[in-house]
């Protein structure tokens, strides 16, 4: 079974006959058959070589590298294997007619408001007038005539959602505005480093398919980034990562200890970050019964399921019908 691996030390990534290689500062070495490796996650700083790139290349394995502070620096992505000239100009044809545009973003701004209403709902402290601004901003989106205007509803209820954390996180984790770059407390670590892990898994995801991940509906398409993964991460992020995040405070998993406070800015140190991927694996493979596919399938399978189902509205199969949990 593939898995994702992660690398913290610094050091270098060789390849020797079939089998990838890490070495570290103290030449410690350690092996790992091809064979088991989906995406590789980098954290320390490591020396490469085109020969393990082109092998990684062969056998399909994402790398995605993370900067000292723990944000998303990059991606390297094997050779495309599963183009579809057709998909590529069905997929830009509905980026570049706005109303075919404006359905697929908002698709995903209602199914992530679905997901923020569903996991506040969970939690007792959260009493039903407070979903109300929430409630009354999302009847908008349906009348949005432009991805602006889109954008800024999206931005006023996640501004609304934040705000009920605190009812639910302990008072040693207050939280008060979003704050990206840097990050000013924990829980915008926590966000940050999350939604960076869930960037990089549904990139991955995208590219088991016959999707481009540099155009995108919602999030305006760039040369300098993958924003498709963007777009469908707003389904998960809630769903995965903000779930994930109540969890492992809630249950003291991760306590105030596990962050640094560097230049003006606070991260996750090495052992927060351990536990936080340790946590993130499981919930990924965790699994639950598909209702149409009447069979188990996982948090990152389901992932893929929104790409092979946006592939099928472009080529206008079928509509797309976002992600909306029904566990």
């Amino acid at each position: 079974m593939l898995r994702d691996f992660y690398v913290f030390s610094n050091g270098r990534m060789k390849r020797k006959d079939n089998t990838f290689y890490f070495i570290d500062e103290q030449e410690n070495q350690k092996s790992l058959p091809v064979q088991q490796i989906d995406n590789l996650y980098i954290f320390g700083q490591v020396d490469l070589n085109t020969k393990l790139l082109s092998f990684l290349n062969q056998h399909n394995i994402h790398v995605h590298f993370f900067n000292y502070y723990g944000f998303y620096s990059g991606s390297f992505t094997p050779r495309e294997t599963s183009l579809s000239g057709f998909t590529l100009v069905s997929q830009s044809a509905h980026y570049l007619e706005h109303n075919k545009r404006l359905v697929l973003a908002k698709a995903f701004v209602t199914a992530g408001v679905f997901h923020m209403l569903r996991l506040l709902r969970r939690y007792k402290q959260i009493q039903s007038e407070l979903l109300e601004p929430i409630i009354s901003l999302n009847k908008g989106i349906s009348q949005a005539t432009t991805i602006q205007q889109l954008m800024g509803i999206e931005g006023m209820i996640r501004q609304q959602y934040y705000s009920l954390f605190n009812y639910i996180l302990p008072s040693d984790f207050s939280f008060y505005k979003r704050s990206k770059r840097p990050p000013q407390d924990e829980i915008n670590a926590l966000i940050s480093f999350g939604n960076s892990l869930c960037y990089t898994s549904v990139l991955s995801e995208i590219y088991k398919t016959q999707l481009n991940p540099t155009i995108s509906y919602l999030h305006e398409p760039s040369s300098r980034r993958y924003s498709l993964s963007l777009d469908i991460a707003e389904i998960f992020k809630p769903l995965v990562v903000d779930s994930l995040i109540f969890a492992l405070i809630n249950k003291k998993v991760i306590t105030l200890k596990h962050f640094d406070e560097i230049e003006n800015m606070v991260t996750l140190n090495e052992e927060g970050k351990r536990k936080f991927l340790k946590a993130w694996d499981e919930k990924l493979s965790q699994t639950i019964m598909h209702r149409h596919l009447k069979r188990k399938v996982s948090y990152r399978y389901l992932m893929r399921l929104e790409c092979y189902k946006i592939i099928k509205h472009v080529i206008n199969d079928e509509m797309y019908k976002p992600l909306k949990a029904w566990w």
